[in-house]
C-alpha cells in the first residue's frame, strides 16, 4: 500500500490557500484519487470539522476506506463529481459547503498501473476506464466505432492532426485482429502518423482523446459546474485544478460567466446588485513553480482556478 501515496498531490499548499480552510468548516475533496489532497485538508481541521471526499474509482474507494478508517470526520461517496449534488445532499451539507476542490484528470496510480489501460508506457488491457463497473472500456468502443466517430474524437478531444489517417488504421486493422491492448493501439497510433512533435510520444493525443470520451470527462466537469453554486455556503470557496486545455476552458468559462451575472441588452444601464453575480474570481491563474514541476514533470501543464460565492 504504500507505493500508492508516494505521489506528492499537484499545486498542493497553493490549493489549500485557495480554499482558505477554517478548523471547523465543511469541505468537499470531490476527486480524492488515493488522498493526497483530503489528508493535507484533514490535517488543517479542527475536531469539528469535516471532509467528505468524491471519486467513481472503485480502487480510490477502497483506499479511501481503508486509510480513513479511523477517521470521525471523514465520509466517502462512491461517483462521479458529476453526482456533486447528490453527494452532499446524502450527508446533508448542500448550501454548508466551505471549500469545494476539484483536480481533474487521470490519477497517478490510475497511470502507474498496467492493468488499467490508460498509458502508453506500459503494455495492458485497453480499458480507460475510471470506474470499471459501468460503462465501455476502450478496446470494447475501438471495436465498434465508426471511422467517422474515431476521427471526431481524436480531433475534438485530443486536438490530433491526423485523427483521420488514425481512424482509418484502426478500422483496418480490427477486420483482422481486436485491438485488446495498450501496446496494440500505441504501435498502430505510431505507425499511422507521418510526422511526430518534438519530445512528445505519438500516441500521447490519442490515449487523452480516448479516454476523455469513455470516462465522460468534459460533460461530468460542465455537470459538477452547474451544481457549484448551490452546493457551496456563502464565502465558500471552489478551487479547480485543470491539466488539459479543453478543461480549463470550461472552467474558467464558468468562473467568468457567474462572475459576470445576468445577461442583460448591451447598453442598458445596470447595477452590480441588478447583475446578480454568484461568484468572485480571486486572483489569477496559479501555475507550478519550475522547481515542482523538475520533481513532477505532471505538473507542468497544471493550471489553478479559485472562486468564491458572493
Amino acid at each position: 500500500m504504500d507505493g500508492e501515496f508516494v505521489h506528492r498531490p499537484v499545486l498542493l499548499e497553493e490549493a489549500l490557500v485557495a480554499l482558505d480552510l477554517k478548523p471547523d468548516g465543511m469541505y468537499v475533496d470531490a476527486t480524492f484519487g488515493r488522498g493526497g489532497h483530503a489528508a493535507a485538508i484533514l490535517q488543517r481541521l479542527g475536531p469539528q470539522g469535516r471532509l467528505l471526499a468524491i471519486d467513481k474509482d472503485p480502487d480510490a474507494i477502497a483506499a479511501a476506506r481503508d486509510r480513513f478508517a479511523d477517521e470521525p470526520r471523514f465520509s466517502i461517496f462512491h461517483g462521479s463529481f458529476a453526482e456533486l449534488g447528490a453527494a452532499v445532499d446524502a450527508a446533508g451539507v448542500r448550501g454548508q459547503v466551505d471549500g469545494l476542490l476539484l483536480d481533474l484528470g487521470v490519477s497517478s496510480p490510475q497511470l502507474d498501473d498496467a492493468s488499467r489501460g490508460f498509458s502508453f508506457m506500459r503494455d495492458g488491457p485497453l480499458d480507460m476506464r475510471m470506474d470499471v463497473s459501468r460503462g465501455l472500456s476502450a478496446a470494447q468502443w475501438l471495436a465498434q466505432a465508426g471511422e467517422g466517430e474515431i476521427s471526431r474524437v481524436l480531433k475534438e478531444l485530443g486536438e490530433e492532426r491526423f485523427a483521420k489517417r488514425i481512424a482509418r488504421a484502426i478500422v483496418t486493422t480490427r477486420q483482422e485482429n481486436p485491438i485488446e491492448t495498450t501496446r496494440q493501439l500505441a504501435k498502430l497510433v505510431t505507425e499511422a502518423i507521418p510526422r511526430w512533435e518534438p519530445d512528445k510520444n505519438p500516441a500521447t493525443r490519442s490515449f487523452q482523446a480516448i479516454r476523455i470520451f469513455i470516462n465522460r470527462e468534459l460533460d461530468d466537469i460542465r455537470d459538477c459546474m452547474d451544481q457549484v453554486v448551490e452546493v457551496l455556503a456563502v464565502g465558500g470557496r471552489l478551487a479547480v485544478i485543470s491539466f488539459h486545455s479543453l478543461e480549463d476552458r470550461i472552467v474558467k468559462r464558468f468562473m467568468r460567466d457567474e462572475a459576470r451575472g445576468d445577461d442583460f441588452p448591451v447598453g442598458l444601464p445596470v447595477t452590480v446588485d441588478q447583475l446578480q453575480p454568484t461568484l468572485r474570481v480571486v486572483g489569477r491563474a496559479v501555475k507550478p513553480t519550475p522547481g515542482e514541476v523538475d520533481e513532477n514533470p505532471r505538473a507542468r501543464s497544471a493550471v489553478l482556478r479559485i472562486a468564491e460565492k458572493m
